[in-house]
Order: structure tokens, then sequence, then C-alpha cells
């Protein structure tokens, strides 16, 4: 059976949506279609505060060190307004490391912010068989 080390961007606001991915996932690999590897971070360090440059250096660190050995990097578009420094650089080093790139489209929102509809190999609905079949598909 296939291993995926899987990335889920996250913001620690939108935890019930990272969680709701990572349910879906763990439900996958116990149906037996995919092993999955967790490594994304989502529970919030408080000795990083991301609101000062120091805090905003070491998170990068973190993030990148997550994403590299990571095989797929699924982004959560609904939450680009509100943390698009953020994703923008989760997706730049994605592209960097040349990961496949699942964008997740908004429950019930039409609009998909450019950034991440134009770097995504594949857009997928909030919906767990198209967010499993495109992992699974890799």
């Amino acid at each position: 059976m296939k291993t995926y080390n899987i990335f889920i961007s996250h913001a620690w606001k939108y935890t019930e949506h990272y969680n709701k991915i990572v349910q879906w996932l763990n439900e996958a690999q116990s149906e037996g279609k995919f092993n999955w590897k967790n490594y994304s971070v989502p529970v919030h360090d408080p000795a990083i505060d991301p609101s000062t440059s120091a805090g905003k250096k070491k998170l990068k660190e973190a993030l990148d060190a997550q994403i590299k050995p990571a095989s797929i990097v699924i982004i959560l578009a609904g939450m680009y307004v509100a943390y698009s420094e953020w994703i923008d650089f989760e997706i730049d080093t994605a592209v960097s490391y040349e990961k496949y790139i699942i964008g997740v489209e908004p429950w019930g929102q039409e609009k998909v912010p450019k950034k991440v509809s134009e770097n995504a190999n594949i857009m997928v609905g909030w919906n767990k068989k198209s967010v499993i079949d495109a992992v699974a598909a890799r």
C-alpha cells in the first residue's frame, strides 16, 4: 500500500477545517486506500509569535522544514483571505520543492483565490471523496 507524506496548510483559527481533512485521511487509511504521515503541526507553539520579525522567521523555517519532506501539500483555499501571507509562503515553498499541490475549494464558496488555483496541480471540492481521490491518484 502506498504511503503519502502530507502537509496540510492550516491556521490555528481554522482548526476544525484542518481536523476534518485529517479525519478524512485517517478514514481512508482505515479503509485500506493508502497510508499517510502527517507533516503539519496544527498546535500553535506559543514560543513563536508571528507578529514579530524573529517569530515570523522562526515560523517560516518551521514551515519549510515541514513542507520539504512532504510528497503532497493540501491548501485549504477558504483560509486564504485571512492568512494570505502565510499561505503564499507555503505555496511558494511547495512550488520551489516541486511538491504536488491539492487545492481544496471552500465549502459553499465559488471564488477560489488566484494564487491557489494557479499553483495547484488539482483543485477539488470540499468533500471527502474529492480530497481522497486526489491523494490516491498521486
